[in-house]
């Protein structure tokens, strides 16, 4: 991702420099006082000093002559300080170049840089869900938007990813009610899993929690319907066995029998060898 990142930023800095060659001997002294902060600031974002970088960048971008080089400018001091992981800042910036730079070609990068400074944010779906929900939104904005570009396939792999953790967020508090006997609470959670994100990993024990707990609350009818759902889709999976033994007190799981492996056809040619 990062070489994802670099590589674009990379070709606008190219173009810059190939603008700036075009630039007569006769350069007002304030454009070529911009043209040294900027070459300062590729300097500066080339040594690692990012921070700094950012903020020439910045500078540069309120005294570049032409629009589209104070764009490219704005947009390499957002790329530093995301490269520090200044998050927030990198997106606030994001969000001024966006706004005052709306004609510019690179926009659908701006858009791009955003959704991975939110995503880069996420720490454990347990504790904050924010963080979740607004890498969610401000992805499928792109997707939506931009679906064309070179972008959208990692944005597409990232939401998938958010969508799992968020589904693990619904059952993790599920089970939190579960514990403290919360049927309803925990029959809401769960059914926010089987509506929303079926799709995930987390569906099966989705359906088995519900089995169990429409069992255990008389609701016998619902926690067949749970099951059959569950076992019409995850027939093999072992949370259908489960729901099974629910409804049926005398079915015993049967116990995994461990396949013999076979060796594979190096082993066996050295076995020969060695009689």
């Amino acid at each position: 991702m990062y070489h994802k990142l670099f590589t674009f930023l990379l070709i606008i800095f190219l173009t810059f420099s190939c603008t700036k060659k075009d630039v007569t001997t006769n350069t007002p002294p304030d454009e070529e006082q911009a043209f040294l902060i900027y070459k300062e600031a590729i300097e500066l974002m080339n040594e690692g000093e990012l921070f700094i970088a950012a903020k020439k960048f910045s500078e540069a971008e309120a005294i570049l002559p032409k629009i589209e080089m104070s764009a490219k400018s704005a947009l390499m001091s957002s790329y530093c300080l995301y490269g520090i992981n200044f998050y927030d800042e990198a997106i606030e910036k994001l969000e001024s170049y966006i706004t005052k730079y709306p004609a510019d070609k690179n926009i659908p990068y701006a858009h791009y840089l955003i959704a991975i400074s939110l995503y880069e944010q996420i720490l454990d779906e347990k504790k904050d869900l924010a963080p979740l929900l607004k890498s969610k939104d401000k992805i499928e904005f792109y997707l939506k938007n931009y679906s064309d570009t070179d972008y959208a396939l990692d944005l597409k792999f990232k939401r998938d990813l958010i969508i799992n953790q968020l589904a693990a967020k619904e059952l993790y508090v599920a089970k939190y009610y579960i514990e403290g006997q919360k049927w309803i609470a925990a029959i809401n959670r769960l059914k926010v899993i089987v509506d929303e994100y079926e799709e995930t990993v987390f569906i099966e024990e989705a359906l088995h929690r519900l089995v169990e707990i429409y069992y255990k609350i008389g609701l016998e009818e619902e926690a067949k319907a749970a099951a059959v759902l569950l076992g019409y889709n995850y027939n093999s999976s072992e949370w259908y066995k489960q729901s099974y033994k629910v409804l049926n007190k005398e079915y015993k799981i049967p116990k995994k029998v461990d396949k013999k492996k076979t060796d594979g056809l190096i082993k066996r040619t050295i076995k020969k060898i060695l009689k």
